[in-house]
């Protein structure tokens, strides 16, 4: 039972984690190489494509998806979508993907003359599955080695926290308050009983002991 406990604590914790990580905001350094249209059919990784364009028509099946390349100053690459959120979750409110892939094409640089931009983005990327991060906006940067301070995303946890802590403490008060009670009084109940059954038990046998006695 302990252990199913731990379990459960354990998933709960894994998927809050993975739903912070996904859903935050993330900032790369790189330089642009290259923003490409590509048609995208959906299928089992649809869940991991915002909808569509904000004014176009929805559709699940396929459509357009704007791309952008990108590649780190430690050689590994990088491929973000460019899509709008819209009013949907997350809610990053993106409505200019159209400008936002104009941006990064005007930032694209070379090996030999590098542009060093800021990439701010959500979501995971997974070869397997073809799922790519969001991108959310592009700005130069200072340089490979500019450090950004995740503002946003260290009040948004801190304000998390505060409410899981809040809730915690107002349960652990109203069960040592509600239930707590509750459950010693069957559990005293129950110990009451099971020394009464001994007890009857006990005069029965040695009732029955008597009855061997006259033998």
């Amino acid at each position: 039972m302990v252990y199913l406990k731990w379990a459960f604590r354990a998933v709960v914790a894994l998927l809050i984690v993975g739903f912070f990580h996904y859903t935050l905001p993330q900032h790369d350094i790189a330089r642009v190489t290259d923003t490409y249209e590509k048609r995208i059919d959906f299928g089992e990784n649809s869940l991991f494509w915002a909808s569509s364009d904000v004014g176009n028509a929805e559709t699940t099946v396929n459509r357009d998806v704007f791309f952008i390349q990108a590649k780190y100053p430690n050689g590994d690459v990088m491929v973000y979508r460019n899509e709008d959120t819209g009013w949907g979750w997350p809610p990053y409110f993106k409505f200019d993907t159209s400008n936002l892939q104009a941006e990064a094409a005007d930032l694209k640089s070379s090996a030999d003359a590098p542009q060093w931009v800021v990439i701010k983005h959500y979501g995971w990327r997974n070869e397997f599955l073809s799922i790519f991060p969001n991108a959310v906006s592009v700005r130069p940067a200072t340089g490979p080695e500019e450090q950004i301070i995740p503002w946003l995303n260290i009040v948004i946890l801190t304000i998390f926290a505060a409410i899981f802590w809040a809730i915690y403490v107002r349960w652990r008060r109203f069960r040592a308050a509600r239930i707590d009670p509750v459950l010693e009084e069957i559990e005293d109940g129950y110990d009451a009983a099971s020394d009464a059954l001994a007890d009857r038990r006990g005069r029965v046998s040695r009732w029955l002991g008597t009855w061997r006695s006259k033998k």
